[in-house]
């Protein structure tokens, strides 16, 4: 483990059974190759089940330390994350899905165990080595899935985007959540929203922390209210172009995306 303020030492040069060790963006156990193939796949396995529209893709950063922070209400909010967003991304994931195979495929393809509702110390200074090395790291503040409105989040992704100095991507996620009859849908839209990245205060301190939680929520919050209201209004999604927002809240930026978006 690194302390606060120190160098992250290198990956060793090889993993295991001669398979190159993974990159600094991501953790030492992954396979980067293997990750590669796994986020090409993610482009296109949903199109025989959903129809995705995603808008804003434009704003994700390149080369820089990024905590994403997403709206959760369905097991495939993060497969749809882990694909869409356009580069390697490490999320997260609760530890009880960490079980024979497909726990063995989760941590070669770069991602997290974290216990829910108690502080993961070794998980969260990994996703530290992984940004700190300029990667992204997504997580659920929510926790847990629920309604996706964000009404509540957990301090993790706060900490960990002061902690490494990283940028905090908002993502909203709507359709995934089957309506409360159960009834099956052929072919549900799913729309993804992606906000303007921020920048967390690093003031010390539990006070701090907190109103640092309280500003992500915030954002993502009013992002995925955005995202429920060009649903309601039935935007369409067309190619985005290069960004020309100025500094602004949430709600300020993502409204002049009201007509603006890209097909994945």
């Amino acid at each position: 483990m690194t302390r606060a303020g120190q160098a992250v030492p290198a990956a060793s040069p090889a993993g295991p059974r001669g398979v190159a060790a993974a990159g600094p963006d991501l953790p030492p156990d992954a396979w980067p190759w293997l990750h590669d193939l796994a986020r090409w796949i993610g482009t296109w396995w949903y199109r025989p089940f959903f129809r995705l529209r995603v808008r804003g893709r434009h704003r994700v950063p390149r080369g820089v330390p990024v905590v994403l922070v997403a709206n959760h209400s369905a097991f495939v909010d993060g497969p749809f994350l882990y694909g869409v967003v356009g580069r390697r991304a490490v999320f997260l994931i609760k530890r009880e899905i960490f079980r024979g195979p497909l726990g063995w495929a989760l941590r070669r393809i770069g991602q997290l165990p974290v216990r829910r509702g108690e502080p993961d110390r070794t998980s969260l200074l990994a996703a530290v080595r992984v940004l700190r090395a300029g990667g992204l790291v997504g997580v659920f503040p929510e926790g847990t899935r629920g309604d996706g409105a964000v009404s509540d989040a957990e301090n993790g992704a706060a900490w960990l985007a002061r902690s490494a100095g990283a940028l905090v991507l908002p993502v909203a996620c709507r359709g995934t959540l089957r309506p409360a009859d159960g009834r099956r849908r052929f072919r549900p839209r799913v729309d993804v929203l992606v906000g303007e990245p921020f920048a967390l205060p690093a003031d010390k301190g539990r006070t701090a922390l907190r109103a640092a939680t309280e500003r992500l929520r915030g954002e993502l919050a009013a992002l995925v209210a955005e995202l429920d209201r060009q649903r309601g209004e039935g935007v369409p999604s067309v190619t985005d172009g290069p960004t020309t927002d100025r500094p602004g809240g949430a709600r300020a930026r993502v409204s002049r995306d009201s007509q603006r978006g890209e097909r994945a």
